[in-house]
């Protein structure tokens, strides 16, 4: 019997997608809100000793799609569903991986607390923020890498490698980038970045010969756009001929979009793992890749007990 997926409210979409690739029909649900704001959770199909997905990016509106996304799987559980698996393209709260500060909480090992009271058996997620809080579960975790869906795109529109370099927006960065740019046989530099508070970041200096060349910003995500654009000043203040950002995840919040317009990015390329705003959609510089054969591929080798690590080398 097929495995069943289904969508909550946070990127139908994307769900749409993956189920087009896998040729699946969506399963039917009810994901509604009650006056008050309560969530309501209805599944529509017969789902009783079943394989099933749950596609769910814990992205903004973050508690109302963590909330659904935890009643779904609830759901499922009380239906005898035979096993849930949780697909978060976008995990929420994975910055907060650590304390940085007394009295603080570490909000992505509760959310992942959540997820396995809940009755989640799996999780499959794209491009953690941390590698580490998949030791935040006690279930098994596929960590997803969009590295593919990007390499692709690079090597067809950026043709001399000679002339290509990959930059780090940080320290934390640098083996992500170095990987890249191996596959690419391209340059690697380093932003030297300095936070004085969280969404706020100054780009310092540049480690690595970036004079003349094409360069791409490689990160997981971009929030306030605050790292890329400073880094893309400090790029092109070190002579770099263009700048480009590639990055998995656009939360786009706040002054994002108007700071990428204003900057001296001339692309930015992100997936679809969260769905852009509609300030974003209009914004000419923002390219889009869809990862729905990458995570629809992971889901049909999970369900067939095959390895997921082989799409990846």
């Amino acid at each position: 019997m097929d495995p069943i997926i289904f969508s909550g409210n946070s990127n139908p979409v994307l769900a749409g997608k993956i189920c087009e690739y896998l040729r699946f029909p969506l399963g039917g649900a009810k994901v509604k809100t009650f006056s008050d704001g309560e969530i309501q959770i209805e599944i529509h199909e017969n789902i009783r000793l079943r394989d099933v997905f749950i596609v769910q990016s814990t992205c903004a509106p973050v508690n109302d799609n963590l909330v659904e996304l935890l009643l779904m799987i609830d759901a499922c559980k009380r239906s005898s569903a035979r096993r849930i698996t949780a697909v978060i393209p976008y995990y929420g709260y994975s910055r907060q991986d650590k304390k940085v500060a007394p009295r603080v909480p570490i909000s992505a090992k509760l959310v992942a607390d959540m997820l396995t009271v809940a009755g989640a058996h799996r999780l499959i997620t794209l491009d953690l923020h941390a590698g580490q809080i998949q030791g935040f579960f006690n279930i098994p975790v596929d960590n997803l890498f969009a590295t593919p869906v990007l390499l692709k795109y690079v090597k067809s529109n950026f043709q001399n490698e000679n002339d290509l370099v990959i930059v780090s927006p940080d320290a934390g960065g640098v083996e992500r980038a170095r990987a890249f740019a191996k596959r690419l046989g391209a340059g690697l530099a380093i932003i030297d970045k300095r936070r004085s508070a969280p969404n706020q970041a100054k780009a310092m200096a540049v480690i690595g010969d970036v004079v003349g060349k094409s360069v791409i910003i490689l990160d997981d995500m971009a929030d306030t756009a605050g790292t890329l654009t400073q880094a893309a000043m400090a790029l092109t203040g070190k002579g770099a001929r263009e700048v480009h950002a590639c990055c998995s995840h656009a939360v786009l919040s706040g002054p994002a979009v108007s700071r990428i317009t204003e900057s001296a990015l001339k692309t930015v390329v992100i997936t679809d793992t969260i769905p852009l705003n509609e300030k974003a959609a209009l914004c000419d510089k923002i390219r889009v890749l869809s990862i729905a054969e990458l995570v629809g591929e992971a889901i049909i080798r999970s369900y067939r007990g095959d390895s997921v690590t082989n799409l990846f080398e």
